[in-house]
């Protein structure tokens, strides 16, 4: 079912929707998940370094616009980041970006269950230029999928509000991009 629905996401954006554009990327305005309308909240682009490396665009998809992190962190409503890459990476640099976004915003008294990170962080692939990923939030937790490819379910709701959090989260290591993601519709 997943499969489909991301599927049918992907056919969404690539019908030519488009009303947003950052870093040659277009999002469509609106997305359709099982049923549910997704709006594009906002777009960042992850830098990296003093030099500003572009590596990838991102797009946050709520089902109102909203400005407030903590709200949207602790709502059960459907979310979803979308994210382009701009540039090859590779697995352990992809992987040592989470798990610094994964400490940085699991403070004590926050506990993530470690066989759960550690698989997750086992999922995370080497990513090319053109590549897209999807963390999409419901009920249910986070299902993970990179170029319509499911890399896994999260079912522990902390542990996918902190990784929503490492991109709009008060302790994100991109506040730009946390900026882009919160403008909401501006």
């Amino acid at each position: 079912m997943l499969k489909r629905l991301l599927a049918a996401c992907f056919l969404f954006w690539a019908s030519g929707a488009s009303a947003a554009e950052l870093g040659g990327v277009r999002m469509a305005d609106t997305i359709q998940i099982g049923g549910q309308n997704l709006v594009l909240n906002g777009m960042g682009m992850r830098t990296y370094s003093v030099l500003h490396v572009h590596i990838y665009v991102a797009g946050l998809y709520l089902e109102r616009p909203n400005t407030n992190a903590n709200a949207i962190l602790n709502s059960n409503e459907t979310k979803l980041v979308q994210f382009v890459f701009s540039r090859d990476i590779k697995a352990e640099d992809a992987r040592k970006s989470w798990q610094d976004g994964l400490n940085a915003n699991c403070t004590s008294p926050c506990k993530l269950p470690p066989d759960e990170v550690a698989q997750f962080l086992a999922s995370v692939p080497a990513v090319r230029q053109g590549d897209t990923g999807v963390l999409l939030f419901t009920r249910q937790g986070l299902d993970v999928t990179m170029n319509n490819r499911p890399l896994g379910h999260i079912s522990d709701q902390n542990f996918a509000r902190v990784i929503l959090a490492t991109f709009i989260g008060p302790q994100t290591q991109v506040p730009e991009l946390r900026a882009g993601l919160l403008k909401a519709g501006g």
